[in-house]
């Protein structure tokens, strides 16, 4: 079992719930009323365990559905200025696919998210899947904000990492977005399992170099 595999609840083998995903549009409205904090039209997938020529296929099944879709959705396409999805690995050789909509757009950008997750579930990588996210930004400030899903537990949690501190969090601002959004969002109860993805693709300058090392135990 991997670390993220750990940290994530891949203790058992379980069909992800994609579903849920589609809950995160209200939310979005509801954090932005509450908050101020509002999408930057960045998403990102993180799923281990795809090799070779089942990544290369993957990789292209995955921009050939992004590409369709931004074609008859006006926003992208092959002759657009942004690349459909981008993928990277991070230090713990974990993939990151990284899908952007206008700011404005957080329903096509979880409908992007829930597509290239069920494409994943059904070529037989669902196991795999391990977490996604969805990126926000305060105007007044520029802090960040992701809204984290754990897949196996099909569980929400916000991460906030604060821009004044290295490898620092806004654990205040974190259990704020926890009881506003109780209601929109299945919230993960187990604070541990609240993650700090350090670096994530999709969130600010994320790069694909997840920074932290996570906990092993389960």
């Amino acid at each position: 079992m991997g670390i993220l595999d750990s940290v994530f609840g891949r203790s058992k083998v379980l069909r992800p719930d994609l579903d849920r995903l589609f809950a995160l549009p209200a939310a979005a409205l509801t954090l932005q009323a509450g908050t101020g904090f509002a999408p930057t039209g960045a998403g990102s997938v993180c799923f281990s365990g795809v090799e070779g020529g089942s990544f290369t296929r993957l990789k292209e099944e995955v921009r050939d559905l992004l590409d369709v879709d931004a074609v008859g959705g006006g926003a992208r396409g092959a002759s657009g200025a942004a690349a459909p999805a981008s993928f990277s690995r991070d230090a713990y050789g974990y993939t990151w696919l990284v899908a952007r909509r206008p700011a404005d757009d957080v329903v096509t950008l979880v409908n992007d998210l829930h597509a290239v997750n069920t494409l994943l579930q059904e070529a037989g990588f669902g196991p795999h899947l391990l977490c996604s996210l969805t990126a926000f930004r305060a105007p007044v400030h520029a802090h960040e904000l992701a809204l984290v899903y754990l897949y196996k537990r099909g569980t929400f949690y916000p991460f906030a990492p604060r821009t004044d501190r290295r490898e620092a969090r806004d654990n205040a601002l974190e259990l704020e977005v926890r009881a506003l959004l109780a209601g929109d969002l299945p919230m993960e109860p187990d604070l541990e399992r609240w993650f700090p993805l350090w670096g994530a693709p999709g969130l600010g300058g994320g790069d694909g170099r997840v920074e932290s090392m996570p906990r092993t135990d389960t």
